[in-house]
């Protein structure tokens, strides 16, 4: 990197602070939505254990321990993080 280059870009930074992102309040509402939804899920199983049939598979056929309600509730809430959030986290940036 040339020094003169190296040069102006500090000078540059200090006549003109770098604009931060401001994120909204909503983008991150919408962000907090689906960790929120698997926490949940993941606090569903651990206060009611007896739902996960996979704890006790004794008797039970293979759809029954594939329908975990708990699971599929912590499932929901990351495929909406990865999935659903970042398509409406952009429509709220283009909107402002």
């Amino acid at each position: 990197m040339s020094a003169d280059y190296a040069h102006a870009r500090v000078g540059q930074t200090e006549r003109e602070p770098v604009a931060r992102a401001a994120v909204s309040t909503r983008v991150r509402v919408v962000l907090a939505i689906g960790p929120a939804t698997a926490l949940g899920g993941i606090a569903w199983a651990l206060l009611q254990p007896w739902r996960l049939t996979l704890l006790h598979p004794f008797g039970q056929g293979f759809w029954w321990l594939l329908a975990e309600p708990p699971l599929y509730v912590a499932l929901v809430g990351v495929l909406f993080r990865w999935v659903i959030a970042p398509g409406l986290v952009a429509d709220l940036e283009a909107e402002e």
